[in-house]
């Protein structure tokens, strides 16, 4: 039985076994700069050479769409500056890791994780496969000794999620970043340093919107839809980007009270969930997350005691996204500051890789790690288990011990996978309130 790290699939292509599974394709490049060493348990682990004076060499594990289309491109444009260099790519396919390398002009292709991190030695790794393989290959790499940057959902729990966390480097990394891409550029930092600095007032009043449209033939990928392999529904795989923006904006979250429902797909996980937050600074949110929405839109409104902030955008933004509305007696002179974006940087993966890079080079624990990258998933787990459970859910109460910290489901009758001995019970406005008891 092959292992997460054998089965490396792109995000957006379910693979299937193929007859000539191949290990390497093109000439490797051996690194002389850093030795395997063993930890404690006997574990071959890599330390790399430091990356002052040269280009950060990366690898791309998983060459789907999103890794054609928006790592590999942002890290090209960091080759272009003489930053980074691609080294390899990893995919169970061969001939789709061949095609991503002779497309992209990558010198070195692998069917094998181990094999590829043993051989390159990458400073920094792009994980770019489904969910349920992220916390596998994401320590795979930060025990090789590389740094991090996985595709959202970054894992399918809070247990995984701290399970990779314990893998990270002591002091000055490798760490594992999360690509929430939606944070980054020139609006979202504009707005959070307001919020930060109270120049707008207090925040009070918060939506948090997600949504979009998914249809039977996206759901027929094998592995979405699934509790196991994508690790949630649209909460999770949709509007994780959303809730992490707001969350980045308006801080710490205190408590949660949701709905979900599965209302046209048929799917384990739920199709739409709304949601009520309460944050530490005592303002109060709504959440809406949904995969049946025509009219598609991803969307941020906050409103301060001064001004009202809002994002309207669906897949990212720019400076022309946002929109600050002063109340009537607000100063022009603070309005003229408030609306003064400065030069448009939109948010982008190259954005947050170019941040990446340069915490990389300082030895810094980069955003949207660590502490500040599980805050987003700890709120979406608090949802399912409000919504499940039917009661209130606190910051802080989801650890080792409960349900919903290994599975975002937690058991909960209608909407655990079905086994043989508990089949499948559909989860409608009718039954939900029997299904969450």
């Amino acid at each position: 039985m092959r292992t997460a790290r054998d089965a490396i699939t792109s995000k957006t292509t379910e693979h299937t076994e193929h007859a000539e599974h191949i290990e390497h394709i093109g000439d490797a490049e051996h690194i002389g700069e850093a030795g395997p060493g063993a930890d404690a348990e006997g574990r071959t682990e890599y330390r790399n050479a430091p990356l002052d004076g040269r280009r950060i060499r990366a690898a791309v594990i998983g060459t789907g769409a999103i890794a054609s289309g928006s790592h590999l491109p942002a890290l090209a444009a960091l080759a272009a500056e003489g930053e980074v260099e691609v080294v390899a790519a990893v995919d169970i396919d061969a001939e789709a890791v061949r095609r991503f390398c002779a497309d992209g002009g990558v010198p070195n292709g692998y069917t094998d994780l181990d094999r590829m991190l043993a051989e390159q030695r990458p400073d920094l790794v792009a994980v770019c496969t489904p969910p349920t393989l992220h916390r596998e290959q994401t320590v795979a790499a930060l025990r090789a000794g590389a740094w991090v940057w996985c595709e959202k959902p970054p894992v399918p729990s809070l247990a995984d999620f701290d399970a990779v966390q314990a893998h990270e480097g002591a002091d000055g990394g490798p760490y594992a970043s999360i690509v929430f891409q939606h944070r980054f550029g020139s609006g979202a930092r504009h707005v959070r340093r307001l919020i930060a600095d109270g120049a707008m007032g207090r925040p009070l009043v918060a939506h948090c919107q997600t949504t979009w449209y998914r249809d039977a033939a996206y759901y027929a990928v094998p592995w979405r839809g699934k509790w196991e392999t994508e690790g949630g529904g649209p909460a999770m795989g949709h509007g994780i980007h959303q809730m992490d923006l707001m969350l980045d904006l308006l801080g710490p979250w205190s408590e949660v009270r949701a709905m979900a429902g599965r209302l046209v797909h048929d799917v384990q996980t739920e199709d739409v969930s709304t949601a009520l937050v309460r944050f530490g600074s005592g303002a109060l949110a709504t959440v809406v997350n949904s995969v049946l929405s025509p009219d598609e839109v991803s969307r941020i409104r906050i409103d301060c005691e001064h001004a009202t902030v809002e994002l309207t955008h669906l897949y990212g933004h720019a400076n022309d996204n946002w929109r600050i509305t002063p109340a009537p007696d607000a100063r022009p002179e603070d309005v003229a500051v408030w609306q003064d974006f400065g030069a448009d940087v939109p948010s982008s993966h190259l954005a947050q890789l170019r941040e990446l890079v340069a915490s990389m080079r300082a030895g810094e624990r980069p955003r949207s790690s660590g502490a500040d990258g599980r805050t987003s998933l700890e709120l979406i787990t608090a949802l399912y288990k409000s919504a499940f459970t039917d009661a209130t859910v606190h910051a802080g109460e989801i650890g080792p011990g409960d349900p919903y910290y290994t599975a975002l489901h937690g058991g909960a009758p209608g909407w655990a996978p079905a086994t043989p001995a508990t089949p499948a019970t559909p989860v409608t406005p009718a039954t939900h309130e029997e299904a969450s008891a």
